[in-house]
This record gives structure tokens, C-alpha cells and sequence, in this order.
């Protein structure tokens, strides 16, 4: 089963990107992830204040906004798609994520299935 692991963090744990023991521990949890042949893709993504852009259609009119669309505590931080037996497997995964131990917090999403 495939489960997006959608990575969430404060504005501080954003900030604190540059942490050298905070790189050392994701590069320590990308190395497990990928090793481990369960992640299919994954990203960082880039601060949302400076590089959110949302799209939507409305009445077939394009409507993009440049900036944040939500005023939250949190915000996507990065992404992994993964592929595991079961939620138990993709909870070990997540509990895992060195977010969570700057406050993040992990959304696990099972992800649909793509029709053949």
C-alpha cells in the first residue's frame, strides 16, 4: 500500500534547516528510507512564505495566488511516498522522522490507487 508521509513543521524547525545535528539526522533518516527500498520519491520543499503559489478553477477561470494561502503554525515541509504493507508499517516510518522531534508532526495519507 502506498502512504504519502506529509512532513510538517513550526516556523522554527523551518529556521532551523541549518542545524548540522538536524541534517545529520535527516540524512541518517533518507538513508534508512530509501535503503530500506520503501520510499519511491520524497522532497524538501522550499519556505511556504516565499514560494507558495495555489491554483485552483473556478467557472474555467484560472485563479493563482503568489504567498501563503494559510495562516498556520505549521507548514509543508516535505513530502515521502512510500510503499509498505500496512497504516502500522507507515506509522514506524513516520514516528521515525526527525520533524517530529522539533515539534512537527507527520500526516500519513494512503495514497489511491492509479487506475490500469
Amino acid at each position: 500500500m502506498r502512504y504519502a508521509l506529509l512532513v510538517y513543521e513550526t516556523e522554527a524547525g523551518v529556521k532551523g534547516r541549518g542545524d548540522p545535528d538536524y541534517q545529520a539526522a535527516y540524512k541518517a533518516y533518507i538513508d534508512a528510507i530509501y535503503g530500506s527500498g520503501v520510499a519511491i520519491a520524497g522532497s524538501g520543499l522550499q519556505d511556504a512564505a516565499t514560494t507558495t503559489t495555489t491554483f485552483r478553477l473556478v467557472h474555467g477561470e484560472r485563479q493563482i495566488q503568489d504567498g501563503p494561502f494559510a495562516d498556520t503554525k505549521e507548514q509543508l515541509a516535505g513530502f515521502f511516498l512510500i510503499d509498505v504493507p500496512d497504516l502500522d508499517k507507515a506509522l514506524e516510518w513516520a514516528a521515525r522522522c526527525p520533524s517530529t522531534s522539533r515539534g512537527g508532526i507527520v500526516e500519513i495519507r494512503l495514497a489511491l490507487e492509479q487506475p490500469t
